[in-house]
């Protein structure tokens, strides 16, 4: 068992990031239903209060665990993965090494999705007629491609992440090694960074492709800048997640500091915004999910309703996707916890035998079906590094 974490600094992006190699945990917890859940979240609290350090993952359907009211807005877990995972370790002595190629990974992953065209188009059609009637204000609509593994292991996973990582560089990224399972991320997107005091969300909504040249590259920036569409898909979230931050935060302290800022992906410019707040004194890990979870961005707006609609349209699970994967350490400031976790999108997962990988969008009033296939198209390119050229 192998987990690599490889994360930005979300203050400082062009700083040293948090680059650590951990070997089997000293102890892990797994939940596998979502009375469970909140006493994981506290047994990763206090373990990283007393000097640990603790990564792993909460799937989308522990959404539950949180809220009752989510109980028929979600599918029941994965088959055979739990709710929520994490390992805890000792503090990191090193950075970690790279994962290397192996002999033995696969040479070939052969992606299917499950979804048509045509059930596509008759899902977005129903997601504009909800809108239409004032049930939502967006969704965020996704499907899952699957492959076979092949037989991979362990050794596999450690190579498939270095070629994920090499096809999309920087972000949150992130190996984790469950033995039975191997969650590979390489999610751009940052959930929230606290440090027990300030925390900070960056939700991500709006996407254009890149440019074949420098000259229609930043044409393509600069048409998503300008794109009345992509500002509203992002404002809605922006305006969800100060809902949520709301919350657990100071009065009056919930601030956008940053609107619509840029960031460049090999394979597309993605709109970011920057929500922060300062909580309020004695706030466990759990309540700041309980707040949060899942992420606006991956939902849609109203969150409840949203995610009653993303039930009724998607057939199964999400999974580890569109959930929330991290790192949980002992803070700078005596007694205090420091979590960092990204939203799990740009994540494959292999578990018993299949390869996962969910790919999705934002669907709002001015969404056109064309323009989103399109989207879908360029996201999952990174997921196609998994075969060598």
């Amino acid at each position: 068992m192998k987990t690599i974490l490889d994360f930005s600094n979300p203050h400082q992006p062009e700083s040293a990031r948090l680059r650590h190699e951990f070997g089997q945990p000293l102890q892990h917890w797994a939940a596998h239903s979502a009375a469970e859940v909140p006493a994981l979240l506290n047994a990763v609290q206090q373990a990283a209060e007393q000097g640990l350090w603790c990564v792993g993952w909460l799937a989308y359907e522990a959404a539950t665990a949180f809220d009752p009211a989510y109980a028929g807005a979600v599918h029941a877990a994965q088959p055979g993965q739990p709710l929520a995972w994490f390992g805890a370790h000792q503090p990191p002595q090193a950075l970690a090494a790279c994962a290397s190629e192996n002999p033995s990974t696969p040479r070939d992953v052969h992606w299917q999705s499950p979804l048509t065209r045509e059930q596509f188009n008759t899902s977005v059609a129903r997601i504009h007629e909800a809108i239409a009637a004032g049930d939502c204000y967006q969704i965020n609509y996704t499907t899952a491609l699957q492959a076979a593994a092949n037989g991979a292991g362990s050794e596999s996973a450690q190579a498939w992440f270095a070629r994920l990582q090499s096809a999309q560089p920087g972000g949150y990224a992130a190996l984790i090694d469950s033995a039975d399972m191997q969650v590979m991320s390489v999610s751009p997107e940052l959930f929230f960074d606290w440090d027990g005091s300030q925390i900070l969300t960056r939700p991500m909504k709006g996407t254009a492709a890149r440019g074949a040249t420098p000259e229609a590259d930043a044409q393509a920036a600069q048409t998503l800048r300008s794109s009345a569409k992509e500002r509203a898909e992002n404002v809605m979230i922006v305006d969800l997640l100060r809902n949520d931050l709301s919350r657990i935060a100071v009065p009056h302290s919930v601030k956008v500091p940053q609107l619509f800022q840029l960031q460049a992906l090999p394979a597309v410019w993605q709109m970011t915004s920057d929500v922060v707040a300062q909580t309020r004194a004695g706030l466990r890990l759990v309540d700041v999910f309980s707040a949060l979870f899942p992420c606006g961005s991956i939902t849609g707006a109203p969150k409840r309703q949203a995610m009653r609609l993303i039930h009724a349209l998607e057939p199964g699970p999400r999974g580890v996707y569109c959930g929330a994967l991290g790192v949980v350490r002992p803070g700078l400031v005596p007694g205090r916890i420091h979590a960092t976790f990204n939203v799990p999108i740009r994540t494959v997962v292999q578990h018993d035998g299949q390869l996962r990988c969910g790919i999705g969008s934002g669907i709002t009033a001015s969404a056109q079906a064309d323009g989103e296939w399109e989207e879908w198209q360029h996201k999952q390119v990174f997921a196609k590094s998994l075969s060598p050229r």
